[in-house]
């Protein structure tokens, strides 16, 4: 069936959208138009995983912060952390790992794995984090969460 072999191509590659699953559909010698293959991956609510055009704009009405560390000498533990989020792929979705660590010592302060993007389990980590000490500095991307 058709809708299990876009599945099957999506699994094997995810940054694929509508297009390119259509020409290795028709590599394998499907006769499929790109409009069948983007109903079907919509309906099965699969996505290209690489960002679409203009992802990175900010939105005009978002206040952006000044980069606090250039020119900034690292030069003790403590002085500055960071913290980020970055997605693990499964064969049924992805996980999301936040992590924060020290800029100087290189280490994990405290991290965490979560089904979701929900910005709970980014307090949760900080507030684990807090616990081992304080930054003078705690940097971050200023994205979603």
């Amino acid at each position: 069936m058709i809708e299990t072999e876009i599945e099957n191509i999506y699994t094997d590659n995810p940054e694929f959208g509508s297009p390119r699953v259509t020409l290795e559909l028709r590599d394998r010698k499907h006769k499929v138009n790109e409009k069948r293959v983007t109903r079907v991956m919509q309906k099965k609510g699969l996505q290209a995983i690489t960002p679409g055009p203009h992802t990175s704009k900010p939105h005009p009405e978002h206040k952006v912060y000044p980069y606090l560390l250039r020119g900034v000498e690292i030069e003790r533990v403590d002085q500055v952390w960071s913290t980020d989020i970055t997605y693990i792929r499964m064969p049924k979705g992805y996980f999301y790992l936040t992590a924060i660590i020290d800029w100087k010592s290189r280490y994990i302060i405290a991290w965490s794995l979560s089904n979701s993007l929900e910005s709970s389990a980014s307090v949760q980590v900080l507030e684990r984090a807090l616990q081992q000490g304080r930054p003078e500095i705690f940097n971050t991307d200023q994205g979603a969460q």
